[in-house]
């Protein structure tokens, strides 16, 4: 007989948020959501803004055997209780635990020009750029068969996307 999923009670685990970011002297009510895919908690530490956040995806590629939202907003909490007795039994203060978990604002979609050369993210360099360019150029060249119009979008996109390069 396989072995029942244990039900996770979110009410349990919102309660529990509360009374760890009680024991951590959090004043303000944190923000946090769950659905099915994933969960975040975000709060105020010492005038800093923190979130934590989890997917199912993430935590399925670790191995945990979480399905559903609510698990990781479970394993969120549990997570921040344990960082609460590190803060209680003065082994560390939590700004040096999360330091590097800063909220940062959302990270900015990447250019179009870069997305019509085929990057999923910024290159790290501009000979990247050049490179791919390169190999776009001979795929979209009218001498090699290609479309003019296409040849010509993927020229103007390498040379936004060099000025962006050299800006930045």
């Amino acid at each position: 007989m396989p072995a029942r999923k244990k039900y996770i009670d979110p009410e349990y685990y919102e309660q529990k948020l509360d009374r760890v970011m009680e024991r951590l002297g959090v004043t303000e009510d944190p923000n946090y959501n769950f659905d099915r895919h994933q969960a975040w908690i975000e709060f105020r530490y010492r005038g800093q803004l923190y979130r934590f956040d989890l997917t199912v995806e993430a935590a399925q590629e670790a191995g945990s055997g979480l399905n559903y939202g609510s698990d990781c907003f479970a394993q969120l909490v549990l997570g921040l209780e344990d960082l609460a007795r590190l803060v209680e039994r003065r082994v560390y203060d939590l700004q040096t635990w999360v330091a590097g978990m800063k909220y940062l604002p959302p990270v900015t979609e990447l250019p179009e020009c870069f997305r019509l050369l085929g990057f999923k993210e910024m290159p790290g360099s501009a000979t990247e750029v050049r490179a791919r360019y390169k190999t776009l150029a001979k795929q979209y060249h009218p001498d090699n068969g290609g479309d003019a119009e296409d040849f010509e979008r993927i020229r103007r996109a390498a040379e936004q996307s060099m000025k962006h390069m050299e800006a930045g």
